[in-house]
């Protein structure tokens, strides 16, 4: 049975329409966020109050305690920041150009936020939007979109991260209408609470990989919340173990038959990811800004000395030059054009420049840059974990390689 959006929507609908526009960020030196529809500008200025209401005010403690914003799951949902780019579960029609930026507003106030919703939002409901059947979209956009149920994505292994095309070594033996799952996964957000978790695992028949929901709890699965992190502190990332678990026929994707499949979800969440780290860069470039207005040294603010002007400027290049380039790629995703090595240089380019752009900012606070207090230092620290997740630098820069050459660099 085909759902209408109407059946299916994770919320009423929003009348965005009557809601003032976004003001645009000072950041937004080219007036980017002019781009997206009215109903769209609508949306974000909502998003962006909730996030300075709700967020900002407990971000640093959470990050300290090693804490994720669960509470706040439901108001997520209602702001419609789960699932908005599937009929099923979006509020309103709208563009990927949208989807990213509101990826930047989270992550410009909570680089761990904007990674919860990226992995319970981008890659769960992605891979079941993408992978599942009819039933299984049914049975599970609707609540995850509603913030009823959430979900994980477990790919990354113990021994296996850049190379997990290949190297997958989780397995999945099929007897009769029931799977037997066995492996061990790592760094999988949200799987120490999450009601479903995506495992791919190869199948040990014609050695490709597929995906299952394994629902929660299942015997046999653990997960053990990673501890003493010092980057995205405020996600609840895992170590999975799988000992023989079962899942129904009825469980697996119904539509992945490859690691292909898998690389189109991939592929989605890394152009968000892009996004985000252009989000840590203009939430530490906001902070550096302000403390360099307020910080008096040799009688004046340090914002009127000529090498933190210099400082600040390259910060705002390197924020501009990632959004013209993001921009693009989103717009690619829309027009169905986007390929790997599009998405694969959006993030290798825009989280190099968030590293540069990090440390400008620290630098501008000096000693202070390392305090939580004083609104840079998790930018700073978060951004370690942003530059690796989704594909490395060095990873995503050889795919860009190989569309170049015609020669893959890594096999």
């Amino acid at each position: 049975m085909t759902l209408t959006t109407s059946q299916t929507n994770a919320l009423p609908t929003t009348d965005l329409d009557s809601a003032a526009p976004a003001e645009l960020l000072d950041v937004d030196f080219y007036s980017f966020q002019n781009l997206l529809t009215p109903e769209e500008q609508a949306s974000v200025s909502r998003v962006r109050a909730f996030l300075e209401e709700r967020v900002r005010p407990n971000a640093d403690e959470l990050w300290d305690k090693a804490q994720s914003p669960r509470h706040l799951i439901p108001e997520f949902a209602e702001l419609g920041l789960f699932g908005a780019g599937w009929p099923e579960t979006r509020q309103f029609e709208n563009s990927a150009v949208y989807r990213a930026w509101i990826a930047l507003e989270i992550s410009r106030v909570d680089p761990s936020t904007a990674t919860f919703v990226g992995v319970h939002s981008g890659l769960a409901m992605n891979a079941v939007g993408v992978g599942g059947s009819e039933e299984q979209r049914a049975e599970w956009m609707g609540p995850m979109g509603r913030g009823e149920l959430v979900g994980a994505f477990g790919l990354t292994e113990p021994e296996h991260g850049s190379d997990t095309a290949r190297g997958l070594q989780t397995t999945a033996t099929r007897d009769g209408d029931r799977w037997t799952l066995n492996g061990a996964k790592r760094w999988i957000g949200n799987a120490t609470f999450a009601d479903m978790v995506v495992i791919w695992a190869r199948d040990t028949a014609d050695d490709q990989v597929k995906g299952f929901i394994v629902r929660q709890p299942a015997e046999g699965f653990t997960a053990t919340k990673i501890e003493r992190k010092q980057s995205l502190r405020g996600v609840e990332n895992a170590d999975i173990v799988l000992e023989n678990v079962i899942v129904p026929e009825s469980d697996r994707l119904q539509n992945i038959d490859s690691f292909r499949d898998v690389a189109i979800v991939l592929r989605m969440t890394r152009a968000e990811v892009a996004w985000q780290a252009i989000g840590v860069m203009v939430g530490a470039y906001e902070a550096a800004l302000a403390y360099a207005k307020q910080r008096v040294q040799f009688g004046k603010p340090i914002a009127s000395f000529q090498l933190v002007q210099q400082k600040l400027a390259n910060a705002l290049s390197n924020i501009t030059a990632s959004i013209a380039l993001c921009v693009r790629v989103s717009e690619m995703q829309d027009e169905g054009i986007q390929k790997d090595h599009h998405s694969a240089m959006a993030k290798a380019f825009a989280t190099a420049r968030m590293r540069e752009t990090v440390a400008l900012c620290r630098e501008i606070m000096g000693g202070n840059g390392i305090q939580l207090d004083h609104g840079v230092a998790r930018y700073f620290a978060d951004a370690e974990a942003v530059f690796t997740f989704e594909g490395t630098f060095d990873m995503n820069s050889l795919i860009v390689g190989r569309a170049i050459t015609g020669i893959a660099a890594f096999h």
